[in-house]
């Protein structure tokens, strides 16, 4: 499938949005197939992130995500993202998984044991500074996580 101008132009855009969090070593779920695979079933701790184009999402959720992992005493077994607004069936299908809170991106969720164990959404991103966000985190982690 050829992608249109306004297609690959968008793709450029967002791709290194998406690699930001590959490279920290997240598993992009860009499907509602993957996602299903990947969830159900799923052992063990999972930090999920929904990732987004917004501001809040590259100043703050993002880096402050990156440095909870990387000064964290524990870390989750496994590392999810999805992308809000470009794979909507993906995102819609992580949501459902933790269908107890509103939709909100970015946001990050603990999945630990087959359920939503903790949420940040973004009203507890936006309007804070990263090294808050990233105390939080490392917080939750550390709390809910044993690796």
């Amino acid at each position: 499938m050829d992608l249109n101008a306004y297609e690959r132009y968008m793709k450029e855009i967002y791709e290194p949005m998406r690699q930001e969090l590959v490279g920290y070593g997240f598993t992009e779920l860009t499907t509602e197939e993957h996602v299903r695979q990947t969830m159900d079933g799923l052992e063990g701790t999972a930090l999920i992130v929904i990732n987004s184009v917004c501001g809040c999402a590259a100043g703050l959720a993002r880096p402050a995500v990156r440095e909870a992992l990387a000064n964290a005493s524990t870390k989750p077994d496994h590392l999810f993202t999805v992308f809000a607004g470009q794979d909507r069936e993906a995102t819609e299908a992580m949501r459902s998984y933790f269908d107890e809170v509103p939709p909100s991106s970015p946001s990050m969720a603990i999945w630990k044991d087959g359920k939503l164990a903790y949420f940040i959404p973004r009203e507890q991103i936006e309007g804070y500074e990263m090294e808050q966000i990233e105390s939080h985190l490392t917080g939750v982690l550390e709390q809910f996580c044993t690796n």
